[in-house]
């Protein structure tokens, strides 16, 4: 037995394509007795029209089910969302109202205007389960949201080529879905000239010319491991966002670092030809210990920051120097 429509749904999200999908969802769960849900649309810039306090409280003379949607609703004043709580206390059965709280977060919570959490509305919201709450995507979640978009369209990642997209796609779920629109596109482009298409997506199929960081991650290991200091500084300064650099180049060193460690035990791993013969070799060069202590460099480096030691960018800086002291080879300049 299907559970009874929410009277109203408050949706708290910074990022608009995670809540347009999260209000298709819903509306594809709970359809209207007949017809369709006719949708209007309203945003918070500007002071709610006469017509959408219609919308929310009078029956329509034809019966039609309606979507209220209303975006930036944060952007509302106080005086309209203490309306706005009570017109939510008497749903209508042919109206189902949708508030889009677009808000930043913070330390794991929305940041939401001191007066507007304490309406009556949105405790009643929580209470129900009417409420739905999503951070946006960050470099932590980044990964797994890829992968969960790209099963749902019938992609699945190599390795590598995972690691590449995570690198080279902003956490921004429009961002996600037009990146993975460019692949569908390339490799049905690819059965179309009847070339052989891999069952994973790899790295010539990973679009190159996107969104990037400012900062080339995949030049920051290479001067790494070549104990390229200055010019490795010069590659971090361009970047002007450290967290999300951070945690992008955290993933792509971990992966890097554990490939040369499988290389040290002599397993048979798959590389890209280009890399394969560079990274054997620093592989052999290496020891061990050398591989042990890099990688628990990254482990530290995360703790610093979440443990509120360090900032991002210090913790960056810090990794750099550590890593590339430890695998420059000998002699190699600073």
């Amino acid at each position: 037995m299907s559970t009874p429509r929410p009277g109203f749904s408050i949706l708290v999200c910074p990022d608009g394509q995670l809540l347009r999908a999260r209000l298709e969802r819903l509306l594809a769960a709970h359809p209207p007795r007949a017809g369709q849900w006719e949708r209007r649309v309203y945003w918070g810039d500007e002071e709610p029209p006469a017509a959408f306090w219609e919308e929310l409280t009078l029956p329509g003379l034809l019966g039609t089910s309606r979507a209220l949607v209303v975006r930036q609703a944060q952007l509302w004043p106080v005086a309209v969302w203490k309306k706005l709580s009570r017109a939510l206390a008497r749903p209508s059965e042919q109206c189902w109202p949708f508030l889009c709280l677009e808000v930043p977060w913070e330390k794991g919570q929305p940041k939401l205007p001191a007066a507007l959490a304490k309406l009556h509305c949105l405790k009643f919201a929580a209470a129900q389960d009417w409420l739905w709450r999503h951070e946006g995507l960050t470099p932590y979640s980044l990964k797994s949201h890829l992968v969960q978009r790209g099963k749902a369209l019938g992609l699945r990642f190599a390795p590598d080529a995972l690691e590449r997209l995570c690198a080279s796609v902003p956490p921004d779920a429009r961002a996600v879905e037009n990146e993975l629109e460019k692949i569908l596109l390339l490799r049905a482009s690819l059965t179309a000239q009847g070339a052989p298409l891999p069952p994973e997506v790899d790295l010539s199929q990973i679009p190159t010319g996107g969104w990037s960081p400012d900062c080339n991650i995949f030049s920051c290991i290479r001067h790494m491991e070549a104990g390229n200091l200055a010019p490795l500084w010069q590659e971090l300064a361009r970047n002007e966002d450290g967290a999300s650099l951070l945690f992008s180049f955290l993933a792509l060193l971990d992966r890097e670092l554990r490939q040369l460690w499988q290389l040290k035990a002599g397993e048979n791993i798959r590389l890209y030809p280009k890399e394969a013969a560079a990274k054997r070799a620093l592989a052999a060069r290496l020891s061990a210990e050398t591989l042990a202590a890099a990688l628990a460099e990254i482990v530290d480096a995360e703790w610093q920051v979440k443990s509120g030691r360090r900032s991002p960018e210090q913790s960056l800086d810090f990794l750099a120097a550590r890593i590339t002291g430890l695998l420059a080879p000998a002699g190699a300049p600073r």
